[in-house]
């Protein structure tokens, strides 16, 4: 938008300055008026902290609440911005959620269960190659599902999700992998 208004006052002031005869007083107020004309908005921004107070707060409108709970029992409440994984969202918050393959549907070690049929009911049906990779999940169950094809959105505010006891990965016993 910027290049485009530089562009048009540029234009006009050649086009003014080839035309009209060279006179300082002539150029100077054509081109105040040229540049409070195309550039006032730019100029005129309100800087406030409750501009961005209110982003802030429309940002939080648009997370969800999710719930983990681990292999022990424990829970832990976080927000996620709509349109993320849960993937990301474990991995952000620090939620041992492996995902070895980056969440490109290549592995089962991001299976989480959801814990309320209600919540299942309203995600969309699993595609045909996370369901290849179910297969392959430790602890499988009816509500299961991949984290990383698990998307945040409003209709899922209030999800809770267990993390199996177990993933099924060739890395040794023990390791506990670290978000890439």
């Amino acid at each position: 938008m910027f290049i485009y208004k530089f562009s048009l006052l540029g234009a006009q002031v050649i086009k003014v300055l080839t035309q009209a005869p060279l006179t300082s007083t002539r150029r100077i107020s054509y081109l105040h008026r040229v540049q409070n004309h195309y550039l006032w908005p730019l100029r005129h921004e309100p800087f406030s902290t409750s501009a961005a107070d209110k982003a802030t707060e429309e940002n939080e409108e648009k997370k969800i609440c999710v719930t983990f709970a681990d292999k022990d029992g424990e829970e832990q409440h976080i927000k996620v911005p709509i349109g993320m994984s849960m993937l990301e969202a474990a991995h952000e918050n620090d939620i041992e959620l492996e995902g070895a393959c980056e969440g490109s549907l290549a592995c089962s070690t991001c299976h989480v269960i959801v814990m309320d049929l209600e919540y299942y009911n309203k995600l969309e049906d699993p595609a045909d190659e996370e369901n290849d990779m179910l297969d392959l999940a430790f602890g499988l169950t009816e509500t299961s599902r991949l984290g990383c094809q698990v998307i945040a959105k409003p209709e899922l505010d209030g999800i809770r999700l267990a993390l199996p006891s177990a993933t099924r990965n060739f890395a040794v016993d023990g390791y506990k992998p670290k978000p890439h």
